[in-house]
Order: structure tokens, then C-alpha cells, then sequence
């Protein structure tokens, strides 16, 4: 597979924006952890080998479990996460897959249960900007180093 498009260079005020949305999440207050897991998970589920190489090797600097890691994508077998991980993996899984899922009422409510409505919008706003990052990544064919 070989690269497709430089979006950065041909929108770069819309690269720009999309910068700054993401940096924005990353100061909204939810956990780091959270939002490693949310990139990641999402990222798997679009097929994104650049964000998921990525978003792995930013969790491991940030001190994430390389175990946990690796069992992002069978969560919900894994004895590994908590409460708060299943709940944002859970919104994570239902909001990138909206299509699909219609993002439906007992989805919210599991959420609902662990996160108050301000985190769930600021969740939301995190899962929606790695979906932007993951379709720039994967529509672009960017190139993860090997």
C-alpha cells in the first residue's frame, strides 16, 4: 500500500483545525487513560494501522500496561479494565460504529450509569475526533513507520 494524498499539505487549515480539536480533547479533563483506550479501540475498529501503531506506542510512554494494551480489542473478556474502561469502550464501540448501532438508548444509559452527562459530551467529542483522525489516516493511506 503506498500513500495516497498529503492532507496536511493540501487542507492545511482543516489539518490545522483538526489539530487543535484534538488538542482540546486532550485538555477537557478526561482521563488519560480513557482516552488512550478510546483512540485505540476506535482506530481497530476503522482498520487505522497508522493511528493504532501510533496510539500504542503514546500509551506505552504514558505508562499503560502493554498487556492492556493487546486485549483493547476483546475487552470485554478481559478481567483487565474497570468500570470506566468498559463503559467508555462500550460508547466508544456504539458512537464510531453509528452506522450500525444508531447509537441506541440502552447504549447511552450503560453510560449514563458511569459517567455524568458532561463527561459522556466530552467522551463523545474524543471518539468523534479519532473517527475524523482515522478516516484522514486511512483515506490518505498514511504510512506507519515499520
Amino acid at each position: 500500500m503506498t500513500a495516497r494524498l498529503n492532507i496536511a499539505a493540501l487542507a492545511p487549515d482543516l489539518y490545522k483545525a483538526v489539530r487543535a480539536l484534538d488538542g482540546a480533547v486532550g485538555k477537557s479533563g478526561l482521563e488519560p487513560r480513557l482516552q488512550h483506550l478510546v483512540k485505540l479501540r476506535a482506530s481497530q475498529i476503522n482498520g487505522c494501522a497508522y493511528c493504532v501503531d501510533l496510539h500504542v506506542k503514546e500509551a506505552l510512554a504514558q505508562g499503560i500496561d502493554a498487556q492492556t494494551l493487546h486485549l483493547v480489542a476483546v475487552w470485554r473478556e478481559s478481567p483487565l479494565f474497570d468500570t470506566r474502561d468498559r463503559a467508555a469502550l462500550d460508547w466508544t464501540e456504539s458512537v464510531t460504529l453509528l452506522a450500525q448501532t444508531g447509537i441506541p438508548d440502552g447504549d447511552y444509559d450503560r453510560a449514563r450509569q458511569v459517567f455524568s452527562e458532561a463527561e459522556i459530551a466530552r467522551l463523545t467529542i474524543a471518539i468523534g475526533t479519532i473517527n475524523i483522525w482515522n478516516r484522514i489516516a486511512v483515506s490518505a493511506r498514511m504510512q506507519h513507520p515499520v
